[in-house]
């Protein structure tokens, strides 16, 4: 293979890696949620917003204080985002590479490798500003009394806190997404490496264990008994 194709070969397919995990990965979330942490993660806080809204008075500090600290995460992130793009692009104007790795053809896209990283930081700040936003609105709706038979609410409120997480996990995702753009700087082949080595990782940190969803489980009935016993 020609060095000087080694970036219309090798960054796509490792591009694809990343893709192709991503959507099974999606697929799982939809149609077995509790095979995936993000899945698991919000039948918990669907059953956390039960928890509060049941006793809102008692549980209203708690509620609040949790959710600033999930809009103080979501702010330290996008901080970090914005930051790194801006410095991006101060040092775009450096047009200096340094050949380090076999494939790294100093003249060829360094604008587009640049460009990229520039955009990943910038879809992962959106995506924690939307995270801070649901998050700001769901403070409000959480302290509110739920009366019995209103579980539409209920359901809203949960469905408006998953929003805000799910908007943290793709930023954070973006964040993933820099490094390979980050080692494109260096060559394809580095890039491609970490495509890999990053879809490995990501497998066991998005995967459960048998033992945490009967865990869940049992805390999930066990919840639902006494819901039904209170009713």
């Amino acid at each position: 293979m020609q060095e000087q194709d080694l970036d219309y070969i090798v960054v796509p397919v490792g591009l694809l890696v990343l893709g192709i995990y991503h959507f099974w990965l999606l697929y799982t979330i939809i149609h077995h949620p509790s095979r995936t942490v993000i899945g698991l993660n919000a039948q918990s806080r669907y059953q956390w917003v039960l928890t509060i809204m049941a006793d809102p008075l008692k549980n209203g500090v708690l509620a609040v204080q949790t959710i600033r600290n999930n809009i103080m995460a979501s702010t330290l992130l996008a901080t970090t985002a914005i930051t790194l793009s801006s410095l991006i692009g101060v040092f775009a104007t450096n047009d200096s590479d340094t050949k380090l790795v076999y494939g790294n053809k100093t003249s060829l896209n360094s604008s587009i490798k640049r460009l990229s990283i520039s955009l990943c930081f910038l879809v992962a700040f959106l995506c924690n500003v939307q995270s801070i936003r649901h998050y700001a609105h769901v403070s409000f709706l959480i302290t509110t009394h739920a009366l019995k038979g209103k579980k539409d609410f209920i359901e809203y409120v949960a469905k408006a806190l998953n929003r805000g997480s799910y908007s943290w996990s793709l930023g954070l995702r973006a964040f993933y997404l820099s490094f390979p753009l980050v080692l494109w700087i260096y060559g394809p082949i580095p890039m491609f490496a970490c495509c890999c080595l990053t879809s490995f990782i990501l497998y066991f940190l998005d995967t459960t264990t048998q033992i945490t969803r009967d865990l869940h489980t049992k805390s999930f009935k066990e919840r639902e008994t006494e819901d039904m016993e209170a009713a």
